[in-house]
């Protein structure tokens, strides 16, 4: 078994891995609509999310159609959106904003970089015609957990400007305050800290704001949440969905649940970050941020003087691990390590032994 260790697709569970196999299903069929809805409730349930006020809209796509479908479909025509960027995400967002037309003033930091307050309440400031802010929550370029909870507070503070917020690896495993920080709709997908399989991913939605929308000429066909929502809360759907990936989110989901919800699954996560971070260190592998600063999703490493990534790389799956390298300028000296999926501590302490031996060999 090949342990995979790269931010998703995750290691199924047994039970997840089983739910792939149920009934082939028409998507038109009742049976297909009470999968839909019982996905869609317990996505709210999981950050206890009221149904009045919040809408999970589900549909057939990875992560970046995520973000995607919440850029084009949450700001209007007339509306003005500041991306921050701090790694190849944010900067995601920045050429879904430019290939849409979408008016927006760019917060460029280098890679990595903590936001620059100073800079961002500047920006507020200085624009009174934004109408959205778009942040990563966690930005696995680096592993840096942005924090959302000061940048909030700024949005509050000039004209209540609500966050577009990328969740894409980190709902599921971080404390996600859908209303403390002002969010109109956060962007996921369910094979990451979900646990569930690629093809499904899912926008949480403020209901005011997606009303907000609905006069509003769609951007896209495929991607326009509105008319997802639309057909969603009247038990359809628009387009034909991934019916197998939606049984194994759905079985996920209540694993996710029966294990005790995002907070048991984030003290997992820590718990095996922690045997990483922990053996590396005594391998004098240097983790890139202290532990405050990343999240507990992925952390980013330093790779030892003389050691080429792809070496390592082949090594390591040579006996079981797969791990991902750094990307752009980080691709020559960090490799990144995530514990989202079925891994256990035993699994995590081989890894740090078998680094122990390439390193030392």
């Amino acid at each position: 078994m090949v342990i995979l260790l790269n931010p998703g697709p995750v290691v199924l569970s047994e039970r997840v891995r089983k739910a792939l196999g149920k009934p082939d299903l028409c998507h038109r069929e009742q049976e297909f609509i009470d999968l839909q809805n019982k996905i869609k409730t317990d996505l709210l349930d999981v950050y206890q999310l009221p149904a009045d006020k919040w809408a999970s809209i589900v549909f057939t796509g990875s992560g970046t159609s995520a973000m995607e479908a919440m850029m084009t479909s949450l700001i209007p025509s007339h509306g003005k959106v500041l991306i921050i960027e701090n790694g190849i995400y944010g900067e995601r967002l920045t050429k879904i904003a430019n290939m849409h037309n979408i008016e927006h003033v760019v917060l460029h930091h280098e890679w990595g970089e903590e936001i620059d307050l100073e800079k961002l309440e500047g920006e507020l400031r200085y624009h009174e015609e934004l109408s959205h802010v778009a942040v990563v929550h966690h930005e696995t370029t680096t592993g840096r957990l942005n924090n959302i909870d000061v940048i909030s507070e700024l949005c509050k503070k000039y004209r209540n400007v609500p966050i577009l917020l990328d969740g894409v690896s980190s709902f599921a495993a971080e404390e996600i305050k859908f209303e403390e920080w002002n969010i109109a709709a956060c962007a996921a997908t369910a094979n990451k800290c979900c646990h569930a399989v690629p093809g499904t991913s899912f926008v949480i939605a403020n209901r005011e704001a997606m009303q907000q929308m609905s006069a509003t000429p769609a951007r896209t066909l495929y991607l326009d949440l509105v008319t997802y929502l639309n057909a969603q809360d009247n038990n359809g759907t628009p387009f034909t969905q991934s019916v197998q990936t939606f049984y194994a989110l759905a079985e996920a989901l209540d694993e996710l649940k029966d294990k005790g919800g995002w907070e048991k699954r984030q003290q997992q996560y820590w718990k095996l970050m922690d045997i990483v971070r922990n053996g590396l260190d005594k391998l004098n592998i240097k983790a890139y941020f202290d532990k405050e600063d990343c999240s507990c999703v992925l952390n980013a490493f330093q790779l030892p003087e003389g050691v080429n990534y792809q070496e390592l790389h082949d090594k390591l799956k040579a006996v079981g691990f797969v791990i991902y390298a750094g990307q752009g300028g980080f691709e020559k000296s960090l490799f990144r390590i995530s514990c989202m999926g079925e891994i256990s501590e035993s699994d995590m302490e081989r890894f740090t032994d078998e680094m122990g031996k390439i390193i030392n060999s």
